[in-house]
């Protein structure tokens, strides 16, 4: 028995802040038996069968960004330019005639798939991306198609797309946390239920990144403590080790053992994390490839995170400005696109002169499309937008095990709604798991009584546009 000393274990972990390490002690938790459900210190579920990558990038349009300005070219559009259409499909607000799109498309390619002048760098890369042309969602509001794409259920907040990836592989490196999910300047809170956990272990969470910032400090909360160097640090944490094996030797409980390691762990997680994010390293003509915006700087730390390791990762697009453009989409969906295009071209081709392309898949889109007819104001003039459409609309993947240079179902001649092959969001998070080596409908986990699936009760892979 030792003497009361003037910290508790409690008070001393509490003080001294151990940083960024602190966001994956629930992931280190979980590995060594804290996990709350069945599969509690089991580690991750393991692949049904050899998956054809080992990680995601998912570049997200918040907003809904128009299928038919960017890869669902409708030259029926410009026929019929300005005279009403005969819709019977309900939009949220009033719209009236055909709206052709203001920009131009062109075939690029062997492929020959038409693609707008907004993505003309990533369009480059078009051999290598299936086109899915015919998605379709429950409902014309943000809020429910964000968590329906994101959670796959548009009602009840379930665990998101990466929390179920990193339940099923786990992560490739213990240093950083599996599933990252980088916003610059963050969503209102009630959104962050698109990179949550729900009912799955918390430590499968995404970690939210403001990536927003350059500086590492800014980046990264609590990346260095605010008072005392590493070596303080080091020496706070030996003393706290001590002080949990003393504790531990006085009882019989294995998970005291793993406790101690993990905040082991979590200090080796601090010092990873400020190497991964860290570009500084990285030579000048990549940086100037991805460009010094915010999205090429969030695009070349998510490459970074990818060869580290990392399992899952989302890159918001639009959280400052979203891609619910209204009015004036010409301006703003050429505003908005000039930010990512550059950035995506970068990826796709840094992935593959790095021998990661074949291993990684990558995919684009949003919550939901936009409506072909233009958007009227309460007077009944025209506002050079489009409102929302979740009738049909377009995701984009490409990557290992992506039949590129492909498109898959269509919409109808306009692009209001899909009819060749519809696609709901629940094939496409099939399609995801199947690339990752899952069985979506037995990648489970038991939860009130049932067991409950990331496709829910649906879904069916895509098999036309895999290789």
């Amino acid at each position: 028995m030792f003497h009361q000393l003037p910290y508790s274990r409690r008070q001393m972990l509490g003080t001294s802040a151990l940083g960024f390490g602190s966001l994956a002690l629930q992931s280190l938790f979980s590995d060594e038996g804290f996990a709350a459900g069945e599969n509690a210190g089991n580690g991750p579920l393991g692949a049904h069968f050899p998956g054809k990558v080992k990680r995601v990038i998912h570049f997200f349009l918040n907003g809904g960004p128009s299928h038919v300005d960017t890869f669902d070219y409708k030259p029926a559009l410009q026929e019929h330019a300005g005279k009403p259409l005969a819709n019977t499909l309900t939009t949220e607000r009033k719209t009236g005639a055909a709206f052709p799109s203001p920009f131009k498309f062109q075939k690029y390619g062997e492929s020959g798939i038409e693609v707008s002048e907004i993505f003309s760098r990533t369009a480059k890369h078009i051999d290598d991306i299936a086109v899915i042309k015919s998605m379709h969602a429950a409902v014309p509001n943000h809020e429910p198609s964000l968590m329906l794409m994101n959670c796959g259920d548009s009602i009840q907040a379930r665990p998101s797309v990466g929390s179920w990836v990193l339940y099923g592989l786990g992560s490739e490196n213990k240093n950083l946390p599996g599933f990252i999910a980088m916003c610059p300047g963050g969503l209102p809170i009630k959104d962050n239920e698109n990179w949550q956990a729900g009912f799955l272990p918390g430590s499968l969470q995404g970690t939210y990144i403001d990536s927003q910032h350059r500086e590492l400090s800014k980046l990264i909360e609590n990346i260095a403590h605010p008072h005392i160097s590493q070596k303080r640090q080091r020496e706070q944490l030996d003393l706290l080790q001590l002080w949990n094996r003393r504790h531990a030797a006085e009882r019989d409980d294995d998970r005291l053992d793993a406790r101690i390691q993990s905040y082991e762990l979590a200090f080796r997680m601090q010092m990873g994390a400020a190497e991964a994010f860290d570009i500084s390293d990285e030579p000048k003509h990549i940086q100037e490839m991805y460009g010094e915006g915010v999205h090429g700087r969030q695009t070349l730390i998510a490459r970074r995170l990818l060869e580290r390791g990392v399992r899952y990762v989302q890159l918001w697009h639009g959280a400052g400005q979203p891609w619910d453009n209204h009015d004036n989409i010409e301006g703003n969906h050429r505003n908005l696109a000039g930010q990512l295009d550059p950035a995506i071209d970068a990826l796709l081709t840094d992935l593959k002169q790095r021998g990661l392309f074949e291993e990684t898949l990558v995919i684009w889109g949003g919550e939901f499309g936009r409506t072909p007819t233009v958007e009227l104001t309460g007077a009944g003039d025209s506002r050079l937008g489009r409102d929302h459409n979740h009738w049909g609309f377009s995701v984009w993947m490409a990557g290992g095990g992506v039949r590129g240079g492909t498109t898959y179902g269509a919409t109808d001649e306009f692009g209001f709604q899909a009819v060749e092959n519809p696609t709901s969001v629940h094939d496409l998070h099939a399609t995801i798991l199947h690339l990752l080596g899952f069985d979506h409908e037995r990648l489970t986990y038991r939860y009130a009584g049932r067991d409950f699936r990331l496709t829910d009760v649906h879904g069916k892979v895509i098999h036309d546009i895999l290789s």
